[in-house]
């Protein structure tokens, strides 16, 4: 059940029409937009592509999009992030998932009643992973969205020998003591995807592979020019892309947030519209600053490639 998944995996946004719908005609379009960058997968419904703002439907209907074009595609693995607040619909949506032939399911925590302690968050992992019992599963660790903090190695532990097609986890916070230790447990034997774009070096120096993130949308060749250059142990150069990495993060603060990353979307040539409520999208005055402010990080030369041009 292992993938040990490799590369950079994006977290797709969600294409969204002018009235707020989803616009799934857009996604074969995104599917060989990542292709093109050599993206090697896609964790799609997660909270950069607002799955806690879908419903249940929605949530299909991205799925059956994005199963529709990587179908054929061995090198290409698309996994869908249930939810975490409903176990019901987490169910639904894992035995759908399996339907239409995803690779892979994740949950995250429950964040309204969250669960007392980690053997709680283990049961509800046990009990949706059991429903698909032959499709790999991952838990999402993000705890400043889900408040829930436990370590991830304690979760391990206890579902170690439980749960037959747990694979591993979507780590995106900052305990790199915490990480490392998942890595190397049971002689590396899950599956342990680094999900803080900005903090990459420092998770490929404690031994990552494979990565989940937002940023891998819009500017993938930065990220495989900084694992070339760790690789080839040029340290130096891996730090200094990094912290172009991190300029090109930190405009997400400075204009909202999470949905600055459909504007960089837009720079590149796919515009997948705007977020829906309650999160803010910035008036086109900011934007016009924020292309500026693109413009002066010297985007263009890192930036992903459109391949495919997206007209309304």
């Amino acid at each position: 059940m292992n993938l040990h998944l490799k590369g950079l995996i994006a977290a797709p946004f969600t294409p969204m029409h002018a009235d707020g719908s989803i616009n799934v005609d857009l996604i074969p379009s995104y599917y060989q937009f990542l292709k093109t960058n050599k993206v090697t997968g896609a964790f799609i419904c997660g909270s950069t592509g607002e799955g806690v703002s879908l419903t249940v439907i929605e949530k299909k209907q991205v799925a059956e999009a994005w199963a529709a074009c990587a179908k054929d595609d061995k090198d290409f693995t698309v996994m869908p992030l249930l939810g975490g607040t409903c176990i019901a619909d987490a169910i639904d949506l894992a035995k759908h998932a399996q339907e239409i032939g995803m690779d892979a399911v994740s949950f995250t925590s429950p964040f309204y009643f969250k669960p007392a302690d980690v053997n709680m968050l283990a049961a509800c992992i046990k009990t949706i992973a059991d429903a698909v019992p032959e499709m790999p599963f991952y838990y999402y660790h993000i705890p400043v969205l889900t408040g829930v903090g436990f370590p991830m190695f304690e979760l391990l532990k206890a579902i170690d020998g439980q749960i037959p097609n747990f694979a591993g986890i979507k780590y995106t916070h900052e305990d790199f003591m915490d990480f490392q230790t998942c890595l190397n447990f049971q002689d590396g034997k899950y599956d342990m995807l680094w999900g803080r774009d900005e903090n990459m070096v420092s998770a490929l120096a404690v031994g990552a592979k494979g990565s989940v993130g937002s940023t891998f949308n819009y500017a993938a060749p930065l990220y495989h020019s900084l694992m070339e250059a760790f690789e080839s142990g040029n340290i130096e150069l891996a730090g200094k892309l990094q912290q172009k990495s991190i300029d090109m993060i930190r405009l997400l603060g400075k204009y909202g947030g999470i949905s600055v990353g459909k504007a960089y979307m837009k720079a590149v040539g796919l515009d997948c519209g705007t977020f829906r409520l309650p999160v803010k999208n910035m008036t086109e005055t900011q934007f016009a600053a924020f292309l500026e402010d693109v413009e002066a990080l010297n985007f263009d030369s890192f930036k992903s490639e459109q391949s495919i041009v997206n007209t309304p």
